[in-house]
């Protein structure tokens, strides 16, 4: 179950650094977490969204506390992009994401979750989720548009 908690914790968090600290905390912390596990439907599933809310929790942690990049603190230049054609690809269309848009088109669309589980994930209302994911699909259509158009 690793690999597939680790692919839905980087979509959420898009860093690999931080995609296996979510999936070491959950496994760590596993024990506890198979205490409370009911035994409804399939034990992947119910893995998937334990990561998933260890990395929201991840997600909301970070919105909270004020971050410098390395690049500001040290006034160099930032990292020339690898797209050396200028084309934005979805990876990075999706970095472009807020990460609420991006945890819903994450959940919803590449996880498989409905909208009433992504709504109970995130805290947000079914209507809520759905029109997150109706603006992050036009942000990510906007964004391919102007990298074709480069």
């Amino acid at each position: 179950h690793a690999h597939q908690l680790l692919a839905i914790a980087f979509r959420l968090l898009q860093s690999t650094d931080e995609a296996e600290d979510v999936v070491h905390d959950v496994f760590v912390g596993l024990p506890e977490l198979l205490r409370r596990y009911e035994e409804r439907g399939a034990f992947g599933a119910w893995l998937k969204k334990v990561a998933a809310r260890v990395a929201l929790a991840r997600i909301r942690e970070s919105a909270q506390r004020p971050t410098v990049s390395l690049d500001e603190l040290t006034n160099q230049p930032r990292a020339v992009s690898r797209d050396v054609e200028g084309v934005v690809s979805l990876e990075q269309a999706m970095r472009s994401l807020t990460p609420a848009l991006r945890a819903v088109i994450v959940l919803k669309e590449l996880e498989g979750f409905s909208h009433a589980e992504v709504a109970r994930l995130l805290d947000i209302s079914v209507g809520a989720s759905e029109v997150r994911l109706h603006r992050a699909i036009q942000a990510l259509r906007e964004a391919l548009t102007r990298g074709e158009q480069s």
